[in-house]
């Protein structure tokens, strides 16, 4: 899990807002749109970092289309603290929104 958050949060350019997503969904899940809103991102952004999450098994989700909710994966959840290290060591706000 730590290869794989280090790809996405510490060594990419859209590792801030991946973030970011993350912390939000360790709150309470949400949608696209309700992401996009709360982060103040486009909803194109949150959708492709959205994307890149799933493939990589750190978000899941239920239902469909526009209402799909987004949830931090179980496997997540576990590593949290993992998380955590990276966005430090990344220099990365780890307050979250």
């Amino acid at each position: 899990m730590r290869q794989v958050l280090w790809w996405l949060v510490g060594g990419s350019r859209g590792g801030e807002n991946r973030l970011r997503i993350l912390r939000t969904l360790d709150d309470r899940p949400m949608n696209t749109n309700q992401l996009s809103e709360h982060l103040d991102l486009s909803y194109k952004t949150v959708q492709h970092h959205l994307e890149v999450l799933e493939e990589n098994n750190v978000v899941t989700t239920q239902g469909d289309n526009y209402g799909k909710m987004y949830f931090l994966s179980d496997r997540m959840r576990r590593n949290t603290d993992i998380l955590d290290d990276i966005a430090e060591q990344a220099d990365l706000d780890t307050n979250g929104d």
